[in-house]
């Protein structure tokens, strides 16, 4: 993570860690403080502060809710070294997917690991 990253999401988990002592109000999945994390996490600051801002403007009762993953700019390495089994000695730990919407834009979704198939 890199130090702007963490400067940004101090005061989101904050946020979250006192949020959890209320009751639940947020009209959309994932919560608007877990769309601003993960704003941050894959976007410039100023992007994921406006997407971030917009979010948190529509969460009332004027807007439906529902599901509304975060959408971010990426653009995939032209080249994948792929590795052989015996290369990979070590274990991937996937945190999030990124489903493509068309070339440049992605949705960012949380990897959710069950105690039965742990990733």
């Amino acid at each position: 993570m890199k130090n702007t990253t963490k400067f940004w999401a101090a005061p989101i988990k904050g946020y979250q860690y006192i949020s959890k002592m209320l009751p639940a109000n947020c009209r959309y999945y994932p919560t608007c403080s877990e769309y601003a994390k993960w704003q941050f996490e894959f976007n410039a600051p100023h992007k994921a502060l406006m997407a971030s801002t917009l979010r948190i403007l529509r969460c009332n009762q004027l807007f439906a809710g529902g599901i509304d993953y975060p959408l971010v700019n990426f653009t995939p390495p032209k080249t994948i070294k792929s590795l052989k089994p015996a290369q990979c000695a070590h274990k991937i730990n996937i945190r999030y997917w990124l489903v493509p919407k068309d070339k440049q834009h992605y949705y960012v979704i949380k990897q959710f690991s069950s105690s039965k198939n742990p990733l």
